[in-house]
């Protein structure tokens, strides 16, 4: 996506161009840590990685509950993948499981010409589906798609705020500072979209987390459907990808999707991936692919690659493309 918001609760930097963009990344998942680092160039190389796996129960990601029921062990976690792969890092992006928030597609037909008037309007809209108050959540959102006559959708992301906090409070124990915190499925998307090319047409990612499966379509650099279903058994899946390519074409005005791409199967085993990528293949009528997001940036030439190590780079890698990208459009702005 071309922005996506971040749920991170504080940010240190006083100005906009007062700090390049983190070279280091982190993801906190339900069974494992991870931590991803780029070195320059064009394309940006993933020079390490690491991954600490989590005792069961560790970290339980949640929306209306507590996530982190041993922080020292988190904490320790951390300090190991970090030493491995940054160990002078002290600001980092950090990828957190969709479940932790709420995700919204909030649409008006006229839009408010104050940023403050259009803040409260979306906060008013959310507050009536929000699993818990509003004035104790963390609220991000950005610009989606256009609409016909000027109106406008919006992406809001939703997460309890002290939640929140106790992810950066455990990153912060750890010695690095999570100054930008995004969802999985947002940064699965900011991996592949430099690699897809400008050709048109609607696509649909898969995300097969291990306790959760997420849908999203994107529309050019917009998401324009996300659905999130905690335990989503291989069956159930199967019908939501069907639902939701049903939704996509009476609803969205889609005439099938130009891609669709699977991330998460591979690290639960080549064999079921690939029994499940049919199964979407057959159900779909479509050509289902995994996740590469190798197009956008390049491995290191001593990271053997296999599609289960590509899953669970992706997420981090495209957190870090994101904000690359993001400083890159700034600075031409300035310069323009």
């Amino acid at each position: 996506m071309s922005a996506a918001p971040s749920l991170a609760t504080r940010s240190r930097s006083g100005r906009l161009f007062a700090s390049p963009p983190p070279a280091v990344a982190i993801e906190i998942a339900g069974d494992r840590v991870a931590a991803v680092a780029f070195a320059g160039g064009t394309p940006p190389l993933v020079s390490a990685y690491a991954f600490e796996p989590l005792p069961a129960g560790l970290v339980v990601p949640s929306l209306n509950a507590s996530n982190v029921a041993d922080e020292a062990a988190l904490v320790g976690a951390l300090r190991s993948v970090l030493e491995k792969v940054a160990p002078r890092a002290r600001r980092a992006a950090l990828v957190l499981p969709d479940t932790v928030a709420k995700v919204s597609l909030v649409r008006f037909e006229k839009v408010p010409g104050r940023m403050q008037d259009l803040d409260q309007m979306i906060r008013w809209q959310v507050r009536k589906a929000a699993p818990f108050r509003i004035e104790d959540a963390q609220l991000s959102w950005v610009p989606g798609l256009g609409l016909p006559g000027g109106g406008r959708e919006y992406l809001v992301t939703l997460a309890r705020r002290d939640i929140v906090e106790g992810y950066e409070r455990a990153c912060d124990r750890a010695g690095v500072h999570a100054g930008l915190i995004d969802l999985a499925t947002f940064d699965l998307i900011n991996a592949v979209l430099p690699g897809l090319g400008e050709a048109g047409g609607d696509w649909l990612l898969v995300n097969v987390a291990g306790d959760y499966a997420t849908l999203a379509v994107v529309r050019g650099p917009d998401l324009v459907f996300f659905r999130n279903r905690p335990d989503a058994a291989e069956a159930d899946l199967a019908d939501l990808v069907h639902q939701t390519a049903m939704y996509h074409e009476d609803r969205l005005g889609g005439g099938g999707f130009r891609y669709v791409l699977l991330a998460g199967a591979w690290m639960q085993g080549l064999d079921r991936a690939e029994h499940l990528r049919r199964a979407l293949e057959e159900r779909l009528g479509a050509r289902v692919e995994p996740l590469d997001f190798r197009p956008a940036a390049a491995l290191s030439d001593r990271i053997g690659v296999n599609p289960a190590l590509l899953d669970a780079l992706a997420a981090p890698a495209g957190v870090l493309l994101r904000e690359r990208a993001r400083r890159t459009s700034a600075d031409a702005g300035r310069v323009a």
